[in-house]
């Protein structure tokens, strides 16, 4: 009998960038570059560039629900991830499936503004992402904007990005991972990780001269990846920051845009070091 490898199994429950440098297409290629198996949910489909969103067209929540359940039934996630959900009814569905079952761990990258400005999640759905969906995450990898919107509370240092981290935990009862990518006066991207024991600052530098989207969802997609090949919290968020840092540093040129370097592979999915409480 031949040997196969196996391959382990995420899921991503996402909006289409037609540009292919965010949402499904970003979390596809991530997953792929850390040797797991992508498997997909569409939540929205986009008319989209690495310029400007022109337009979105929401998936029903029912053939969001049905694809969920395709999934399940043959392809069971080791971990999953969501990210633009657009809709009060589309978090209702995805949540109220993960509720019914012993879901595996849940990454919620909380999309709810583009690279570009264009809003990615209606005003009215951001109380039922934080009453239904959040509560079910293991993380919650909120950019400076979106932990703003999470607590209410201006951020405008490290110190702000690790109250609002513990703030979130408190709330919500998952881990948080405050991403301070656009914290200005700073030489380093920095970010807060908090489980409710552990609370670690994860720092790289910036990388000059690249303009890019996409960011946000290489960096909870690898952190998936990272757990559907068993690594714990800590690790994942480690793996996740290594890969998302390679990936800039390795973004290429497509006509006048910088697109990441998704085949980056952060060192596969080998190891944690350096983590600093």
């Amino acid at each position: 009998m031949s040997w196969i490898l196996k391959w382990p199994v995420a899921l991503t429950i996402a909006g289409s960038d037609s540009g292919g440098g965010a949402g499904i297409q970003a979390d596809l290629k991530t997953f792929a570059a850390l040797g797991v198996h992508g498997t997909s949910v569409i939540t929205c489909l986009t008319a989209q560039n690495p310029r400007r969103v022109l337009a979105i067209e929401p998936c029903s929540p029912q053939i969001v629900r049905r694809q969920i359940e395709a999934v399940f039934e043959e392809l069971r996630p080791a971990a999953v991830k969501t990210g633009m959900l657009f809709s009060a009814e589309i978090i209702r569905a995805v949540a109220g499936f993960l509720k019914k079952i012993k879901h595996p761990p849940l990454v919620v990258d909380p999309v709810m503004i583009s690279t570009s400005g264009a809003p990615l999640l209606k005003p009215a759905a951001i109380n039922i992402l934080r009453e239904e969906l959040l509560p079910l995450a293991t993380l919650v990898t909120p950019n400076l904007d979106e932990a703003e919107i999470l607590t209410g509370h201006k951020i405008a240092s490290v110190e702000n990005m690790r109250g609002a981290a513990r703030e979130i935990h408190a709330r919500f009862g998952c881990a948080a991972l405050v991403k301070g990518g656009h914290l200005r006066g700073g030489r380093d991207a920095v970010d807060i990780f908090f489980d409710g024991r552990t609370e670690w600052l994860l720092s790289a530098p910036f990388i000059k001269g690249v303009v890019t989207h996409g960011t946000g969802c290489t960096y909870s997609a690898a952190i998936v990846a990272a757990l559907a090949s068993n690594h714990d919290l800590p690790c994942a968020v480690e793996i996740g920051k290594r890969h998302v840092t390679a990936a800039i540093a390795r973004s290429y040129r497509i006509g006048k845009h910088s697109v990441l370097g998704y085949l980056a592979r952060a060192r596969n999915l080998h190891g944690c070091h350096n983590r600093k409480n």
